[in-house]
């Protein structure tokens, strides 16, 4: 049976790992945007979509989605698959396009230290006619971040960028010169990081899905 074009769609909030009591609420979700879902948990690993399919249900933004079951051979899941982006490390760092960079500790089991969007860090200090966010990414720029992957869940090019004792130093400059008081205080964290993943959005087609309201 071929994939339909509309899957009606139950779901309801999920905490600690069990299904709350709350009211389930029902939504009729086109196939690319089911997929679109999807994708976000899993990237572009079709033998997972697959059983995700056929389980009819996935946890996305702590919301249980459920619907009946799907089966999808091969050759119609690759097709609607083709629809959405692929990693493509040909794709240059490009600084215009960046719209989060998040600090990132060491050890075996990283931790997110600090996630900057473009529009907290183009907040200007008084009488600094460039942004922290603008010399940041300069100083990313410099150092050539490396492509790893197109991440789903934020409709971007992944870009990694290790940080040294230089570039640390050259980031903590910058903030203790432009950066506004909140910022500074948040940029602390700068000497525990060991990389910046930078995010880079590319168009896509899909509509955005948002965790309901």
């Amino acid at each position: 049976m071929a994939l339909p074009e509309s899957i009606p769609v139950r779901y309801t909030e999920e905490e600690a790992g069990y299904v709350t009591v709350r009211p389930i609420v029902r939504q009729t979700f086109r196939l690319d945007e089911l997929l679109d879902m999807i994708l976000s948990v899993t990237g572009k690993d079709a033998a997972r979509i697959r059983q995700i399919l056929h389980s009819g249900t996935v946890v996305y933004h702590f919301y249980r989605y459920s619907w009946a079951g799907l089966d999808a051979n091969e050759t119609e899941l690759s097709a609607a698959l083709a629809l959405f982006p692929d990693a493509d490390p040909s794709r240059p760092f490009d600084a215009d396009k960046c719209t989060l960079a998040v600090f990132e500790s060491a050890g075996a089991h990283p931790k997110h230290l600090l996630e900057l969007d473009r529009a907290a860090g183009r907040k200007r200090r008084m009488f600094r006619g460039e942004s922290f966010w603008e010399r940041l990414l300069e100083i990313a720029a410099g150092e050539k971040p490396a492509y790893q992957n197109y991440s789903y869940s934020h409709r971007a090019d992944l870009y990694q960028l290790d940080l040294n004792g230089q570039i640390i130093s050259q980031i903590g400059q910058a903030a203790k010169r432009l950066a506004p008081g909140n910022l500074r205080s948040a940029l602390r964290v700068l000497s525990s990081a060991e990389r910046m993943w930078l995010f880079c959005p590319r168009s896509v087609s899909t509509r955005t899905l948002d965790a309901p309201q």
